[in-house]
């Protein structure tokens, strides 16, 4: 008879517990599911806060976002718009401190910050206005500071490939022909190089 009893209560205790798992589990599906789905607007403007959490975007690379996460255009048009009218996207400002960094950390000159520019869909009219910040002589000392650093890795080449090496490399970073050259040659100069025959007269 106890066994029974014992039986009966354990059996009791089980259905209650099994029960209250039920509707534990029961109560969460239901929780979850009181939450109302987003609209295209609140997942746009999610997207675009996560992602200039990171680091400043332009409008072209938000809206490539939202793009290809399937936000329609009018909607992401419309959340672009007010984020531009409450200066969370700055094109602008994107641009100067673009060429600023990257002029400064790389050494990049201003053909190669305007191709870098373009492809991140900033206007060229702001591209070409933060280019201003940049002169001639500014680009032409740090072309120096570059062949400088450069400069002692290219020891024991010839004369010729040096040059074409160390203006290879001012190239690569936007430097206008020209203007390479006639760094690197006056660089190769002061070390001792004999000008005379590095094969670019006049320069």
């Amino acid at each position: 008879m106890r066994e029974q009893e014992r039986g009966g209560a354990g059996g009791r205790r089980g259905r209650r517990e099994g029960g209250d798992r039920e509707g534990r589990r029961e109560g969460g599906r239901e929780g979850r599911q009181e939450l109302p789905p987003q609209t295209p607007e609140e997942q746009a403007r999610a997207i675009c806060l996560r992602l200039l959490t990171g680091m400043p975007r332009t409008r072209r690379q938000l809206a490539d976002a939202l793009e290809k996460r399937g936000i329609p255009e009018e909607v992401s048009q419309a959340v672009l718009s007010r984020y531009e009218e409450v200066g969370l996207i700055d094109d602008a400002a994107f641009a100067g401190a673009w060429v600023e960094s990257r002029h400064r950390g790389r050494g990049l000159a201003r053909r190669a910050l305007a191709q870098e520019l373009r492809t991140k869909g900033v206007h060229t009219t702001l591209v070409q206005e933060a280019l201003e910040q940049l002169d001639s002589e500014q680009e032409e000392e740090t072309a120096r500071e570059l062949v400088e650093r450069k400069l002692r890795s290219t020891r024991g080449l010839e004369r010729d490939k040096r040059l074409r090496r160390l203006a290879g490399m001012l190239a690569r970073k936007g430097y206008p022909e020209g203007m390479a050259l006639r760094v690197v040659r006056r660089a190769l100069e002061e070390e001792g190089e004999d000008a005379d025959e590095l094969g670019y007269p006049g320069l």
